[in-house]
């Protein structure tokens, strides 16, 4: 039975995805929760699968983490600033935290999941109050591989900080630290 190694786009797989390593099968969700929870649930029912892996890239909220540090993910978590500022609110029976299924060898921290990127070191100060960093498919991945039974984990390497210019420094990183974290998988993906 394979395991699942699984990635928003290409460049986060740094190559792995043209020469997966033995014993996984390599795929990518899209960007975006729904879109990762969905072809996440689909190929979870398409093979035995034995563990699922998320791989990518993330913001720091604020100074626990840095540019170029690899984590695996705690717990992810659904959030919103709406959620935050009181403009909305959760039903109680909705779940909106997973927890992995296994470990990886890197400090772990919880990694909010909100609808979109946050744009403002307003948004970023008040999710840093429930997370350290910031992805935008962890909970959907988390979500279909509780929903189907399967282990799931989450290594994300942070290139950037949340907020105003995050955007601007998240494409100047993104290739270099999705490259590390690879290099740093390697003894975890030969198993």
């Amino acid at each position: 039975m394979d395991a699942l190694l699984l990635a928003a786009f290409p460049p986060e797989l740094a190559g792995l995805d043209a020469t997966p390593p033995p014993g996984w099968r390599v795929a990518l969700t899209g960007v975006g929760a729904l879109g990762a929870a969905a072809v996440t649930a689909r190929l979870l029912a398409e093979r035995p699968t034995s563990k699922v892996l998320f791989v990518g890239t993330c913001g720091a909220y604020d100074e626990r983490l840095a540019v170029g540090d690899l984590l695996s993910a705690s717990a992810a978590i659904a959030i919103s600033l709406d959620v935050l500022e009181g403009r909305a609110y959760r039903p109680e029976a909705e779940v909106t935290r997973w927890a992995p299924g296994w470990t990886l060898p890197w400090p772990a921290f919880p990694v909010a999941v909100p609808p979109a990127i946050t744009c403002t070191a307003a948004g970023a100060r008040l999710l840093a109050a429930v997370a350290a960093a910031e992805h935008l498919e962890l909970t959907g991945v988390f979500a279909a591989a509780h929903a189907a039974g399967v282990p799931v984990a989450g290594a994300l390497a942070v290139a950037n900080r949340v907020g105003p210019h995050a955007h601007a420094e998240w494409k100047a990183n993104h290739a270099r630290v999705s490259r590390k974290l690879i290099e740093a998988l390697a003894p975890v993906l030969r198993g």
